[in-house]
């Protein structure tokens, strides 16, 4: 077990070192940028199943660190949650195989009734139907489970997650979020605690 254990980590990791960067990810900071900070909108994440728990976790990230940003379960979306969107709302979209039903209904729904939202999408099919619709794409690199049955989500979601970490800290860096910016959004726990000394320490 130890060393199938080794082997699925080194698969993991060349996985994250074989994600695709392209100008992609300044064009994705850049739009999220403008919509949520310089327009005042928000970013609104959706996925399905494993890909939305990640879809979940890249909004409470973003919302921590400057960025207000919404999960929008793509199912609700269909019966009413989809009000939560806005005039300069962004999307940014998660499914592996870029054919998820509820995904792409949901570009449909959106465009009808906001026209020009624009979508960021995260997926391993640069030639499926969500992909093509993408105002900026995201690839993963198509990375093979460690699932001995090449199923079960496991690489793809480290992937997407790191993905998610990528626009994160790219836009704290563009928008140079401080410890003080952080401490403000971050009051309770060890984070908010270390956050407000670091503020201190720098002042």
């Amino acid at each position: 077990m130890i060393d199938s254990s080794r082997q699925i980590l080194e698969n993991e990791a060349n996985a994250i070192l074989n994600i695709p960067i392209t100008d992609q990810y300044e064009k994705a900071v850049d739009l999220i940028i403008q919509q949520v900070i310089e327009n005042k909108g928000k970013l609104v994440t959706s996925g399905m199943g494993k890909a939305g728990q990640i879809a979940s976790n890249i909004a409470t990230t973003f919302c921590s660190t400057g960025i207000p940003s919404v999960f929008l379960h793509p199912s609700e979306a269909q019966h009413g949650d989809l009000g939560i969107l806005q005039q300069h709302d962004i999307m940014l979209l998660i499914s592996n195989s870029g054919k998820t039903r509820e995904i792409i209904e949901l570009i449909e729904l959106t465009r009808d009734l906001h026209p020009s939202c624009k979508f960021i999408v995260i997926t391993g099919n640069p030639d499926s139907l969500l992909a093509k619709s993408a105002d900026i794409l995201l690839l993963t690199g198509s990375p093979q489970e460690v699932c001995p049955l090449r199923l079960t989500p496991t690489t793809s979601t480290t992937v997407m997650t790191v993905i998610g970490d990528l626009l994160v800290v790219n836009t704290m860096n563009k928008t140079g979020f401080t410890n003080e910016d952080y401490a403000k959004r971050h009051h309770g726990g060890y984070l908010g605690r270390k956050s407000r000394k670091q503020s201190e320490t720098n002042n």
